[in-house]
């Protein structure tokens, strides 16, 4: 009882202090303790570095080849933390625990002044505190940067909505032009799409053409965002366009890309994991959407409450409708509709959650993973390939002295939390949200990049102690934070004689062409010695 007394009196009188050691424990407590997780943070580290390596801050490349994927932003920022702290894991992730932290303060802010402070509050704890936000918080990939800029585009829509002012219609173009840079078209569709829902349901559908085409407004943004793309195109030509534009925007839409595909009901089922420990929230939040009979609102505060909702959920709903029917799924995206979810649920539902939705949901997920050694090890008895059986004795490794106990004591604190008497529903809520936290960056994630990626740490290790001057190449893999590691470029492509091949265990064939000189983890180091 002292003690939720003590956590109330903190929130509610510390000013905006408490938000500092919440994103200091969701975003940057053992940043860099995980090894960059491939695909993803491996591409876009390893490009990263060959951007310094050939000093071309124009095109990005990735072990020798264009690469079209992202524009520039994200790279940016990435070799500017790089070159002022060194190649390290935590300097290439510092640019999205930065934007995720910013993501968190803007929401705040932005809740403060149209909700009561407690659920602004809560808002914050959530947007820090979710699943999936801090996973991206601490990847070093370009999704946290483009959540916040979206985010901050929106926010700034609905001031200018209220009061229009030019600082506003500057900032709004302003993120706009960031998003660009950082993620292309996704960035400018979705403030298009949520600010002309608010204007023509409002009746000021020319109000909104004539912000959307101000001189004003696009010439900031072109001032933004134009620069690179015709540096881009001016160095690349007509394979920008096509990589770029076509391939990793149109055909993300239309087509299965990189084995990423789903179904209509994927983010159904994968939005109560991202949003954990608040998904039991999401119950009455969306039984409120479905109810009827709601009496009008009434008075002009109640009715711009509405609208405000309305606005929220028309953001959501259109993220989660145009991503649900996308031929190409990532968990992710939903987050670009997170904010105005998690602003709805704060609004919604944070006055006095129900206990058992707010805590059920952990305590059930943590229940799971109390067994995950042995899930694991069943997952692989059912496909005991080498690479497979090698990750589960890398996994039995660093899981063997702590992960059990830690674990218990995780789902343990989550009950006593459930149980423990006189203690306000939202309090449990925050209490579960940080002892979640806690238990990700503590444990979960460094056992899950210790278990996938140690072992191409230390082959990038061996190769440089071991086989500096030879010619490796990747085959059967990609994993390109072996070249970070090793910082040297490794194409993807079969060895010819003579040269070293990282590649799984078993890949290689007939295995009497090669000879292994590492082995770890699933993966091998091994020369080819003789021709097919």
């Amino acid at each position: 009882m002292r003690a939720a007394a003590g956590l109330r009196h903190w929130l509610l009188q510390s000013g905006d202090g408490f938000l500092l050691p919440l994103v200091l424990l969701a975003f940057f407590w053992q940043l860099g303790a995980p090894a960059l997780f491939d695909l993803d943070e491996g591409a876009f580290s390893a490009a990263t570095w060959e951007m310094l390596q050939r000093h071309d801050f124009i095109t990005t490349f990735l072990n020798g080849e264009p690469r079209f994927d992202k524009p520039i932003l994200i790279y940016w920022l990435q070799a500017l933390s790089v070159t002022a702290f060194g190649l390290h894991e935590w300097s290439l992730r510092l640019p999205s625990a930065l934007a995720a932290s910013a993501w968190v303060m803007a929401t705040y802010y932005f809740a403060k002044p149209r909700m009561p402070r407690r659920n602004a509050i809560l808002a914050a704890v959530m947007v820090a505190t979710s699943a999936m936000i801090v996973l991206i918080g601490r990847a070093a990939i370009a999704d946290a940067l483009l959540d916040l800029l979206i985010a901050l585009a929106l926010f700034d829509i609905w001031r200018y909505w209220e009061q229009p002012t030019r600082m506003l219609l500057f900032r709004v173009f302003f993120w706009l032009g960031l998003g660009f840079l950082c993620k292309g078209p996704v960035a400018v569709a979705i403030p298009l799409v949520a600010s002309a829902f608010l204007y023509v349901s409002n009746g000021q559908w020319k109000s909104w053409l004539q912000t959307v085409f101000s001189p004003f407004g696009l010439t900031v943004f072109l001032a933004v965002a134009a620069p690179w793309y015709i540096l881009e195109y001016l160095a690349q030509g007509q394979a920008f366009i096509d990589g770029f534009f076509f391939k990793h925007n149109v055909s993300r839409f239309s087509d299965t890309m990189e084995g990423h595909g789903g179904q209509l009901w994927y983010y159904l089922v994968a939005l109560p994991f991202m949003l954990l420990p608040f998904s039991g929230l999401l119950i009455p939040l969306f039984s409120s959407l479905l109810r009827k009979g709601k009496p009008p609102a009434a008075t002009a505060t109640e009715l711009a409450a509405a609208q405000f909702s309305r606005f929220l959920w028309f953001w959501f709903l259109f993220v989660f409708v145009f991503f649900s029917l996308s031929s190409t799924q990532l968990p992710h995206y939903l987050l670009y509709g997170a904010t105005p979810l998690l602003l709805l649920l704060a609004k919604h539902c944070g006055e006095n959650p129900n206990r058992w939705l707010a805590l059920v949901p952990a305590i059930l997920i943590a229940g799971v993973l109390l067994f995950l050694p042995e899930l694991l090890a069943y997952a692989v008895a059912q496909n005991p390939a080498p690479y497979f059986q090698g990750l589960l004795a890398q996994f039995q490794t660093i899981t063997g002295a702590y992960y059990r106990p830690a674990t218990a004591i995780y789902l343990l604190a989550l009950l006593a939390l459930l149980l423990w008497p006189k203690t306000p529903n939202h309090l449990r809520l925050i209490g579960a949200a940080i002892l979640q936290t806690l238990f990700l960056s503590s444990i979960l994630i460094p056992v899950a990049g210790y278990t996938q990626q140690a072992a191409v740490k230390d082959a990038a290790r061996f190769a440089n102690s071991n086989l500096s001057g030879s010619t490796i190449v990747m085959d059967g893999v990609n994993m390109p934070s072996f070249t970070v590691y090793r910082e040297a470029i490794t194409p993807r492509r079969a060895p010819a004689v003579g040269e070293y091949a990282f590649s799984k265990e078993g890949h290689l064939q007939p295995a009497e062409n090669y000879i292994v000189v590492f082995k770890r983890g699933g993966l091998v180091l091994a020369k080819r010695v003789k021709a097919p």
